[in-house]
């Protein structure tokens, strides 16, 4: 039904080896603008303020997810419950999940309230983008790979293996996270699992002598949050560029003049259906008209856009460590009320080991034991069991700006 590439077309990746494409359908998508746009969008954002080799793209995680998602295909016992139409929504769901990710994405997302998730559906369903009009020479191809990716229902079985508690996205974001960035705790036996997974009634099980890599990979994703992804200074990056954007929006918003070229920006701003606009967006738009704020005559963004570029971070405080209330105190009323929504942020970011879910069987890992009786993964694992109860952390931190 899928056409084949007459010649295997492979990149080269420091985790895999080789990605491989066989499918003409994938290689066209990896050639559209949307894809190749990634490029051009840093994986980690702010991480790399810390972690300075941290500065691969999400086009480089999408091919790996990708492969990640190629590599179940060959070594899962049960996937061939697949027909192969549903292994190629599969492929292009992984490929895809990430197109809809803006420039130095997270802080993006606050500003325009919208997730990434949803520009990514928009994108494969929007009539002009290349996306859309490679997957559209399939019937119903765009709307399936949008409904995995939407969690529409349809595919249960692609929408586990693309996005739960162990799919493709967490296992190459964390092994590529971790290389990139020299954090020793985040690399995972990826094929190991793959090896202990088996595809029983279309869900996805474990079998129980695959459980220590489980585990391990289960530890290792709970150590990479709060050791990389939410590192205290890649926060405070991140709170320069939302300050930046703030201001922006509060400008344009009063029909204040801008002295900087962000046409694509405003209308995204305006309006996060301007898909055009959307795809113009990526690090080197945003990183160059800040380069021009650094000029600017609102010394609100005059002030963000030198320190963003010159790596001025917000000061923290870590609230955990019992800092004296008189400074506390002295910080929130520093700024008044127009001020503090740019150079103010409290932040809580929380994580758990295992997220305990009765209600939702995509997030509830499955163990299948020797004799074919199947148990949640913390019924079966002691570890497990006791990470439910005791790994939920949360950090409180207070961010600020001293120029």
């Amino acid at each position: 039904m899928f056409a084949r590439l007459e010649r295997t077309k492979v990149f080269r990746d420091p985790l895999y080896g080789y990605i491989v494409v066989d499918y003409k359908i994938i290689s066209d998508l990896i050639d559209t603008k949307e894809i190749q746009r990634l490029r051009r969008v840093r994986q980690l954002s702010g991480v790399a303020m810390v972690f300075q080799t941290a500065e691969h793209s999400r086009f480089t995680h999408s091919l790996g997810c990708y492969q990640m998602a190629n590599l179940v295909l060959q070594n899962v016992e049960g996937i061939d419950v697949l027909n192969e139409y549903e292994k190629v929504v599969f492929l292009c769901s992984a490929l895809l999940h990430d197109i809809g990710h803006g420039p130095f994405s997270h802080a993006f997302e606050n500003v325009i309230q919208t997730s990434h998730e949803e520009m990514t559906v928009k994108l494969i369903l929007n009539s002009k983008t290349e996306v859309n009009k490679v997957l559209s020479k399939v019937p119903s191809l765009a709307n399936d790979v949008a409904n995995v990716i939407a969690h529409g229902g349809k595919f249960p079985l692609i929408e586990a293996l693309v996005s739960s508690q162990l799919d493709v996205d967490r296992m190459d974001y964390l092994s590529r996270d971790a290389y990139f960035t020299g954090a020793a705790y985040g690399h995972i036996d990826y094929f190991r699992i793959l090896r202990s997974m088996k595809i029983v009634n279309k869900k996805v099980l474990v079998r129980a002598s695959g459980v220590h890599s489980i585990e391990s990979y289960l530890m290792s994703r709970y150590h990479m949050y709060f050791q990389v992804y939410y590192h205290p200074v890649a926060r405070a990056y991140e709170c320069l560029l939302e300050g930046i954007y703030s201001r922006l929006k509060d400008l344009v918003s009063n029909d204040q003049e801008v002295d900087a070229s962000i046409d694509s920006f405003i209308s995204v701003l305006k309006n996060n259906d301007d898909i055009d606009s959307y795809i113009d967006l990526d690090d080197a738009y945003v990183n160059g008209f800040i380069k021009q704020l650094t000029k600017s005559k609102d010394k609100i963004l005059n002030t963000l856009a030198n320190a963003f570029q010159n790596r001025h971070l917000f000061n923290f405080i870590d609230l955990a460590y019992e800092p004296n209330p008189e400074l506390i105190a002295e910080i929130k009323t520093k700024y008044n009320n127009e001020l503090k929504k740019y150079y103010y942020k409290e932040a809580k970011v929380s994580a758990v080991a295992y997220l305990h879910s009765r209600k939702s069987d995509i997030n509830d890992i499955k163990v299948l034991l020797p004799n074919n009786q199947i148990k949640s993964l913390d019924q079966y694992s002691p570890i497990i069991k006791s990470l439910t109860q005791s790994s939920y952390k949360m950090v409180e931190r207070i961010y600020y700006f001293e120029d």
